[in-house]
């Protein structure tokens, strides 16, 4: 009797314990499953791509792929580096695609594009900050010997590359342009009644990819390739970004010339997604705290934005010109966020930027 008494006691606690193992069981393999989900693949390897482009190989063993264009670099009067956006490469740079070649010969403009870090053919940069961006536009600059003072242009997601050179090395810049460049929405000097309705003017599934890349970076792969919630809309190409003026610039121009695979032949976790966690992401610097960089009247920095982009929030870029009071501002009316490759505008940029120079 007390036999069966107690094997009908001992019956509940070993269900209960098989139970509890099956849970542990579920749960490691929903933790693993979503580790191995959330986790980018490795990017390609050298070896795995097709390198057609001159490469410089910096201090810590990566090498940076770069194009050159316009007038020989010997006899140059500018020498200007540019830095490409968003899903684009080096090749997509509009001195040498859109601006008119006897203004450049004109002007004597020597440009090199370089591809940033996990774009094209350059190798990609796992420990990169904002500031490591501009120490390797330094670098880049020295192994290229453009001289002890250069200009530098982003355009777009290529501002990450910028505000940084004008915080880190401002005494190598001759001059700057900032070509409807990227801001973020939590820098922490933007004021938050500006910055809260420009960021719910943005396309919601936006909304939600940019907190996941400011808040929960490590998510961003994941974010961007579930299929359960639309990504962040420029990755795919979402239409509702661009503006009429975009979209006519885009068919006439871009369209000809554009190949997003060159870009992202490295992975998209490399080049698309680590450029959203470091432009959106936690910033050494505010850029509204930056000191002018030409007290002496040496050089110029001057932004371009259009004002119907859809992509980049023109009262944002406003508010910051404003507060920046060295900062030239120039907002192009009928343009969107393709103003650089829109007729004549490359022309115009290429003038103003270096008219004090010449």
């Amino acid at each position: 009797m007390s036999q069966g008494s107690h094997t009908r006691k001992s019956e509940p606690t070993s269900s209960s314990a098989i139970l509890k193992k099956i849970l542990v069981v579920i749960f490691v393999g929903i933790s693993a499953w979503a580790y191995q989900t959330a986790r980018p693949p490795p990017p390609r390897t050298p070896d795995g791509l097709a390198i057609t482009s001159p490469r410089i190989k910096l201090r810590d063993g990566r090498h940076l792929a770069y194009e050159e264009s316009g007038v020989p670099k010997d006899t140059a009067k500018a020498k200007v580096i540019f830095v490409h956006g968003f899903g684009s490469c080096k090749y997509y740079h509009p001195f040498a695609t859109v601006a008119s070649p006897a203004l450049v010969k004109e002007l004597g403009v020597y440009t090199v594009s370089l591809d940033r870090p996990g774009y094209g053919e350059s190798d990609p940069d796992p420990k990169r900050t904002v500031k490591s961006l501009a120490l390797d536009i330094e670098e880049f600059a020295d192994q290229l010997k453009l001289g002890p003072r250069f200009y530098v242009v982003g355009y777009s997601m290529g501002g990450q590359v910028i505000w940084p050179c004008l915080k880190y090395i401002p005494h190598r810049l001759v001059g700057v342009g900032l070509i409807a460049p990227v801001v973020n929405f939590w820098w922490p000097n933007l004021p938050s009644n500006l910055t809260n309705e420009a960021y719910f003017r943005q396309l919601k599934q936006d909304q939600w990819a940019l907190r996941v890349a400011h808040h929960l970076p490590w998510l961003t792969y994941w974010w961007n390739t579930q299929t359960w919630f639309p990504c962040f809309s420029l990755i795919h190409g979402n239409p509702a970004t661009l503006s009429p003026p975009d979209i006519e610039v885009w068919s006439k121009t871009i369209s000809a010339f554009m190949d997003p695979l060159q870009a992202t032949q490295q992975g998209v976790f490399e080049s698309l997604h680590r450029d959203m966690n470091i432009g959106f992401g936690k910033w050494e610097f505010d850029p509204m705290d930056l000191e002018n960089p030409f007290p002496n009247n040496d050089g110029a920095v001057h932004i371009w934005m259009g004002v119907e982009d859809l992509i980049v929030p023109v009262t944002l870029q406003r508010y910051i010109a404003q507060k920046l009071k060295w900062v030239n501002y120039h907002e192009v009316t009928g343009a969107g966020h393709t103003l650089p490759y829109a007729d004549g505008v490359a022309d115009n940029i290429l003038k103003t930027l270096l008219e004090d120079h010449n």
